[in-house]
């Protein structure tokens, strides 16, 4: 019964995808189209308006629920964490598999982030 229960604890906290990452930083949306993460690693590509844009990233949930900073009509910033895959390459992430927005606090709170 333990045995069961750690292998199902195990499996549910692996990532959805072999090359899957959680990501934690400022999600950015400046204007249509354009937006960035800003993570501890540096700032990540998601999409840019006329050129690339990360598979996925016209279905991501409403960012836009968890204090969400408007800079620009309903354009901002704000926390949140991802599940996806990326090229460290190019600093691109490629493919979005999930999006969380969170309280602003919580990168406000981290040392590791740039204050915006």
């Amino acid at each position: 019964m333990i045995a069961a229960l750690l292998l199902t604890a195990i499996f549910a906290a692996a990532p959805a995808s072999p090359g899957a990452e959680r990501r934690c930083g400022w999600l950015q949306n400046p204007t249509p189209a354009n937006y960035w993460l800003v993570d501890r690693d540096g700032e990540w590509t998601i999409s840019a308006q006329g050129g690339f844009h990360a598979e996925g990233w016209d279905e991501m949930s409403d960012m836009t629920t968890r204090g969400w900073v408007r800079i620009n009509g309903n354009y901002g910033y704000g926390c949140a964490c991802m599940t996806v895959e990326t090229d460290r390459a190019r600093m691109r992430i490629t493919r979005i598999l999930s999006a969380t927005p969170l309280p602003l606090r919580r990168c406000r709170a981290d040392r590791r982030l740039p204050r915006l």
